[in-house]
């Protein structure tokens, strides 16, 4: 039996970050990954869709080259030579993974972990990788993800109905694609099945995209997709669906009226269940709450030697949000902490044409809350830098308390708003108010004006628009 001071389960962005920050405040580590290093983010779901989504960003400009008074005749894609591309991104990630496993001195265990008690548990391996080994740990970390949801009736076959981690793994382009679910992973992946050719529709249950978005963004958002050549069906609910010559034929409701919807390929992207099966919870006396498992402010479970970080605690699932998790629990664990994630201080991105990205309040949760706010806004038409780039679509929209000016939170939606919105990031840390945005000197010319300019319209002092 091999002992450790702490032992991390699943090697996602939330465990292996976890793993490194024990070992630097010198913890004997081991970090133990059923799949490749790197988990869902690295191999499956962040990386290789952003390098796929470049791929579809630059075939768009390439088709428009004329715009920007260039010519590019006989466009094509190998689409699967785009997807070839985006593993070997992520493997070349992966590598990286394990280059810092090797540097932080952290064991790095490859097998499927089973609690087996509070303090122990086994790491199931084929005979031929040398068996199945027991590790006692003083602490463990539960780190284990989610997996794609299924939806009754559209059971994958990873052929003709697929959910995401297979999708990203196919090399054929389906001539025409329904996308179910409006979230962040649906919109991504419509938007690149569209700019590479194929038909594509969304079919979201709630009355607008991206459900949990400020309604604004999430308005202009339809609208741009829906100017690509995009059909999005919101308020809509699959009501039944059969397979026949090699498609899928849906019946959607919609507005009470029922809408004939068909695809090569129906892509399932109705969210995310934790892994938390064959883990051995009951044996430790891990409890769950709502499917996730449930941890008090310094992420420990009900076995109070055993924490749990990231998407398997649940939303927000995001993966920043699970290293952010994973260094407060492990510095929590030796009292060096600051407290945890506020999870109001978190971005969130996504990387479809225009981007989209967010953080803090929307006027809809101020509204909620009973707080009264002002909104600051400035759209990238009236930007300079994004006039001459031939990127004029969005805005960004900042939000703050109306008594104080403190920054509550900003919504953007636009070409490069996934790089601007750590600044807003940053001014939530320092606390900062409208006049401290504004107030400070943006280069120009460049996209992050539109801050400023923002932030100049909360206190009605607008200059460039």
């Amino acid at each position: 039996m091999e002992k450790f001071d702490l032992t991390v389960i699943g090697s996602g962005p939330g465990g292996y970050i976890a793993a490194f920050r024990a070992s630097q405040l010198g913890m004997r580590v081991a970090l133990v990954e059923r799949k490749e290093l790197g988990g869902l983010c690295l191999n499956l779901g962040c990386i290789p869709s952003k390098a796929i989504l470049k791929s579809a960003e630059v075939f768009a400009m390439m088709k428009n080259a004329s715009k920007y008074g260039l010519s590019a005749e006989n466009v094509s894609v190998d689409y699967g030579k785009v997807v070839e591309r985006s593993r070997k991104v992520a493997a070349r990630l992966s590598r990286g993974v394990e280059f810092l496993v090797k540097k932080n001195k952290v064991t790095a265990f490859s097998g499927t972990a089973r609690l087996t008690g509070p303090t122990r548990l086994v790491v199931e391996r084929p005979a031929d990788a040398g068996g199945n080994c027991e590790i006692e740990s003083a602490r463990v970390i539960l780190a284990t993800g989610t997996e794609p949801r299924s939806l009754s009736g559209l059971d994958a076959d990873g052929k003709t109905i697929m959910n995401s981690d297979q999708a990203i793994l196919s090399r054929e382009r389906p001539a025409s694609v329904a996308v179910i679910g409006g979230g962040a992973v649906g919109v991504e992946f419509a938007y690149w099945y569209n700019a590479f050719g194929s038909k594509v529709t969304i079919i979201e249950l709630m009355e607008q995209l991206l459900p949990n978005t400020d309604r604004e963004i999430a308005d202009q958002l339809r609208k741009s997709l829906t100017r690509q050549g995009i059909s999005v069906l919101t308020s809509a609910k699959v009501r039944a669906s059969s397979k026949r010559e090699g498609k899928v034929a849906m019946e959607v409701e919609l507005a009470g009226e029922k809408r004939a919807v068909d695809a090569e390929l129906v892509l399932v992207a109705v969210g995310r269940s934790a892994v938390v099966k064959e883990l051995g919870l009951d044996e430790a006396g891990v409890e769950l709450k709502n499917g996730y498992i449930s941890v008090d402010e310094q992420y420990r479970t009900s076995c109070l030697s055993i924490y749990a970080i990231g998407d398997v605690i649940g939303p927000p699932l995001l993966a920043h949000a699970a290293s952010a998790e994973g260094v407060a629990a492990v510095e929590m664990m030796t009292g060096k902490g600051r407290g945890p994630v506020d999870p109001w201080k978190i971005p969130s991105c996504i990387y479809c044409q225009p981007e989209v990205a967010t953080i803090g309040l929307s006027e809809q949760d101020a509204e909620a809350k009973g707080i009264s706010v002002k909104v600051g806004r400035f759209p990238f038409r009236a930007s300079g830098r994004a006039i001459a780039s031939g990127d004029e679509e969005g805005i960004v929209k900042i939000i703050a308390d109306e008594k104080y000016g403190e920054i509550l939170g900003a919504h953007m939606i636009g070409k490069g708003v996934t790089e601007l919105i750590a600044e807003i990031g940053l001014g939530q840390t320092v606390e900062a108010t409208s006049r401290d945005l504004h107030s400070t000197i943006h280069a120009h010319p460049t996209l992050a004006e539109a801050i400023g300019e923002a932030a100049l319209d909360l206190d009605k002092l607008t200059l460039n628009i």
